[in-house]
């Protein structure tokens, strides 16, 4: 292959991509943005903004990578119907991963914000956001991982190239949208909202 078939073939792989990314970006800043009320009523969740999404790039990010090297390895194939069990167990571990990391998240926030003599709301509250909205993106984000990196590579893509723009976009739009969610649910189960 010539340097202009690699550029172009990168280009042709990765574009797509990179405007869903920026696209993506764009609407999970837009529901963010929109979050004044609920940041108001939970003292400390905009700490544990940053945390929480970072957690889903990064736990999704690593499936979406395992996936890749499982297919180009031959490992894995691209299928979803009777499927290896090393995909249920790589899926589940990931959604361990990701309650795990969100509880940590949400106790280093809330031992943060005490330490600093900021105010933060109880444990319990950033706990039970934390681990809902974790559980929910988890769900949609190992679903989209599996779809993505199967259906790029039935397509001839790389799934690596699709894996860092498509998971991390995906990771920001689930994880505010059911972070709002999360947080109006658990606000209302506690008989605040």
């Amino acid at each position: 292959m010539t340097v202009r078939e690699v550029a172009v073939a990168a280009y042709r792989e990765g574009l797509p991509a990179l405007a869903a990314s920026a696209v993506g970006g764009l609407l999970a800043g837009v529901v963010l943005g929109g979050m004044r009320a609920e940041f108001r009523a939970v003292p400390g969740l905009l700490v544990l903004v940053p945390a929480l999404l970072a957690t889903r790039g990064n736990v999704y990010g690593s499936l979406g990578a395992r996936l890749a090297t499982g297919l180009h390895q031959g490992l894995v194939a691209p299928e979803l119907r009777g499927a290896d069990a090393r995909l249920y167990r790589a899926v589940a571990a990931a959604i361990l991963n990701g309650l795990l990391a969100s509880s940590v998240a949400a106790v280093a926030a809330v031992a943060a914000l005490t330490a600093l003599g900021g105010e933060a709301a109880p444990l319990s509250i950033l706990l039970a956001i934390a681990l809902l909205a974790g559980l929910l993106s988890g769900i949609v984000l190992s679903v989209t991982v599996v779809v993505v990196v199967f259906a790029g590579y039935r397509r001839g893509y790389n799934p690596d190239t699709l894996v860092g723009p498509i998971v991390t976009t995906a990771g920001d739009v689930f994880g505010v949208a059911f972070l709002l969610l999360a947080v109006r649910t658990v606000l209302f189960a506690a008989g605040v909202g």
